[in-house]
């Protein structure tokens, strides 16, 4: 059975977009993904943060630029990115996360990473999971 209305695409959005955010390019991919939705739907956007804080200089700045609402969250818990999401995303009814991911080699495309594997598996809400650019493909 299959049921009706239009299957959502990407960059139909929810009320908050909750981007796990790393200055590595997956983490720009992810961001950059969730600013584009939120240009869209008119959303606000929820940068998950659990590096480093030194990753953060200039990122309010860029936000700024964007004309999107959002907020950064520097997460306490650094070793729990996935559960930093997770709990994130739960705190407003209408989420989904934004995650990047990155390439792999055929040996390590047997295993999603593990933050990753957890958000998609373990999130109430929608998951879109983005890949970084690879200008050497």
């Amino acid at each position: 059975m299959t049921g009706t209305g239009p299957i959502p695409d990407a960059d139909s959005v929810a009320a908050t977009i909750v981007v796990g955010y790393t200055a590595k390019p997956e983490g720009r991919a992810a961001l950059e993904r969730a600013i584009r939705m939120a240009r869209a739907g008119a959303a606000k956007i929820v940068i998950v943060h659990t590096a480093p804080a030194d990753e953060l200089v200039g990122l309010d700045e860029e936000m700024a630029t964007t004309g999107v609402a959002y907020e950064i969250h520097q997460a306490p818990d650094v070793l729990d990115p996935a559960e930093e999401l997770i709990k994130v995303s739960e705190s407003s009814p209408d989420s989904i996360i934004v995650i990047g991911l990155r390439r792999r080699s055929p040996v390590g495309k047997l295993f999603l990473g593990s933050n990753a594997q957890r958000v998609l598996l373990d999130a109430s809400c929608p998951v879109l999971a983005v890949k970084a650019d690879n200008p050497g493909r």
